[in-house]
This record gives C-alpha cells, structure tokens and sequence, in this order.
C-alpha cells in the first residue's frame, strides 16, 4: 500500500479544522462530497415528468443545473454540506418525555393551530446563510482565497442527494434525509467550492422493513417507498400552491395550517433528534401552542410585522388565511373541538365573509358548511 502524500495529509488535516471550525458556528456536521450526481439526475425528470412536482415551475426550469452542481459555479469540484439541528432547546422540550408523541397531540386538539417546527423561529435561509458565508470566510483565512458558492435552499441543487453522497445521512422513504446521531430534525446547506478536499464516504440505510412515515401521512402523499407526490403533500399545499387546495384533501389537513411533521413524528430515528444551540430557532408569537381563532384575527398588518423573518411570510396573508379557513371548518367537523368553541369559530368565519378575497371566500364558506359535518 502506498503511503499518503504530504499534500494529502495536509488536506485531511485541513478537514479536522474544517469540521471544528463548522461546530463553533453550531452546524451539527459537514461532510464532502464531489460533484457526480449522475445517477440522480434520470430519477428527477421521472418525477418531474410525472407532474408530481405540480406547481412547483422551479423544479423543472433549472433541472439540468440540479443534476450537475459543477454549472451552478465555475471550477467547482466539491460540495461541503452541513447540517444545522433546529428542534428548540426551551423548557416543554426539554421536560417532554417524549417531544414526538407531544407534537402529535397538537393534532388532536383541534381548535388549536399546528405549524411545522422548522417555521416557528426565525428563517433559517437567513440563518444558515449567514453563518455558511463566515464559514466561507474562516476558510479563505485559513487556505487563502479559493472559488465559492453558498446555497440554502436557495438555487437549483439537489441537497439531499449531495447530503446523502457526503455521507451526512442516508434518504428515507419519506425522502428527507435521516442521521442516525439526529434523525431528520435539521436543516442543510452547500457551499460549492473549487479546493480538493478529501470526499466522504457515503453510509448505508438503516430504514429496513419500517414503513412509518408511510403509514401515518394524512393525505397519503408518499404513495411509495422513496417516492412523493407533491401535489398530494400539506406542505405543499399549505406553502407552495396558491390557488384552492382540492376539496378531498381538505378534511384531511386536520389543523395543519403551515407545513406538516407527520412523517417526520412518526419515525424512529426522530428520537435521536438533538435540540437547537441556535437561539434563532426558539417559537416566536407562541406559535409552538396558539390557537386558530387567535391567527384568524390577525389582520394583513399584523400577519406581516409578526411574521417579520420568519419563512411565513412568504407565503402572503391571503394563503395564510386560506390555511386557516380549512383549519377551522376541520375544527368544526370535529368531536374533539366544545360546542363553545365552535360557535366562536363559526362567528369568526361570518364576520370576514365581506372582507374576504376571492381564494379565501371560497375555503370560508366550505369551513361554514362542515357545521353539519357534511363535506362539500
């Protein structure tokens, strides 16, 4: 066996520093991969050819550059990808004797308003962002100037497919990428860069025979292994789509109103799922526990300053309000919700039938009729 080069133990002793340097910024992990995503790019024009992407233009408009990360920057030969936990270190998180099983009762109580986790603090673009171009920075401090390009969901990359070739974690079923040290509760960003640092290995998958993420979506949008439709995603719904959200699909948001975790709860890798260091990510305007009547009343001036850097606020108050229309006509259908707070959330809906946009009217007055609990 050949010995290593000085020159590559240099680099590798560059990749300690580098993984240091990543954890003093609070990422959880950075791993590197090269630029061969080769093998990805015919499974991306299935799925987008199959419409599953649905309104989602983006997706299909920048395909060939997500196939082939080396376009989106000249010279690049190497991703560095990170990982940033976001699940809050606050008191309920940490006194839960399980933080799944009591995101999950969010969902049975359903007057109150469910947000994904990840969107109850501030924008991790503009986290992330941040502290990737002071990562960028330590580097060029370190090894001199070199070409770069920071990404946070921003651009035409395939973050899990790069995460999973670093060997940062493997895909689950549910597509999300899972850590063994983390489950799948953290956010990744890329740095595309031109330096040749020794790349990592990628690990195995260690989903097996579970099929949990499968069996409890809502809306049965993971319809396989590996394998979702967008189209049929509250995420989706909730977030990207900005016309009516199909009316079969509406009872089974439940109280979801901004993104979903199901998929997520139900895995159990998600027990290994560590707390933020990251004050950024802590619940702004008790969004971890608020109700739909409270975010109902919230008028277009108060949806925007309240939602000031949270990833909210693009989605627009007028999709806002549509979410919490089919919240509440969800909460109105349900045994679980007091006559007395159904009667409140009925008031609620009456008074914004003349003020109400076009879109919105239209989920108003299918939450009304779910009163007799007759879906229409």
């Amino acid at each position: 066996m050949n010995s290593r080069s000085q020159s590559e133990l240099d680099w590798i002793n560059q990749i300690d520093w580098l993984r240091e340097e990543a954890r003093a910024l609070d990422f959880g992990d950075i791993k590197v991969s090269d630029t061969d995503l080769s093998q990805a790019g015919p499974k991306l024009r299935e799925w987008l050819d199959a419409g599953c992407h649905g309104d989602m233009n983006y997706m299909s408009e920048h395909a060939h550059l997500r196939a082939d990360p080396s376009k989106l920057h000249p010279g690049t030969i190497r991703v560095l990808t990170v990982r940033m936990d976001y699940l809050p270190d606050n008191a309920p998180m940490r006194t839960a004797l399980d933080w799944r099983q009591k995101e999950m009762q969010k969902l049975e109580q359903g007057e109150q308003a469910v947000v994904a986790m990840y969107a109850r603090g501030r924008d991790y673009h503009k986290v992330l962002r941040n502290r990737l171009q002071t990562l960028a920075d330590r580097i060029a401090s370190k090894i001199g100037p070199f070409g770069y390009r920071v990404f946070v969901d921003s651009g035409p990359v395939m973050e899990v497919e790069l995460a999973q070739k670093s060997g940062l974690g493997w895909r689950g079923k549910h597509t999300l990428l899972l850590n063994r040290e983390a489950g799948s509760m953290f956010f990744l960003g890329e740095i595309l860069v031109d330096v040749p640092f020794p790349v990592d290995a990628p690990v195995t998958s260690h989903c097996g025979e579970c099929s949990a993420c499968i069996d409890i979506c809502p809306t049965q949008a993971i319809t396989g292994p590996y394998q979702l439709d967008a189209r049929r995603c509250i995420s989706y719904l909730t977030i990207e789509s900005k016309g009516p959200i199909p009316l079969e699909l509406r009872p089974l948001m439940g109280n979801r109103v901004y993104g979903c975790d199901d998929c997520q709860l139900a895995c159990p890798w998600n027990k290994f799922a560590q707390l933020s260091q990251v004050p950024d990510f802590l619940p702004r305007h008790h969004l971890d526990h608020v109700s739909l009547l409270d975010l109902w009343s919230w008028s277009e001036e108060d949806f925007l300053s309240r939602h000031e850097g949270s990833p909210i606020r693009r989605i627009g108050y007028e999709a806002w309000q549509r979410n919490l229309a089919v919240g509440m006509g969800n909460a109105l259908r349900s045994d679980a919700v007091s006559e007395q707070d159904k009667q409140l959330i009925g008031n609620a809906l009456q008074k914004r039938r003349q003020s109400s946009t076009p879109l919105v009217l239209e989920h108003l007055e299918w939450a009304l009729k779910q009163i007799s609990n007759q879906v229409n």
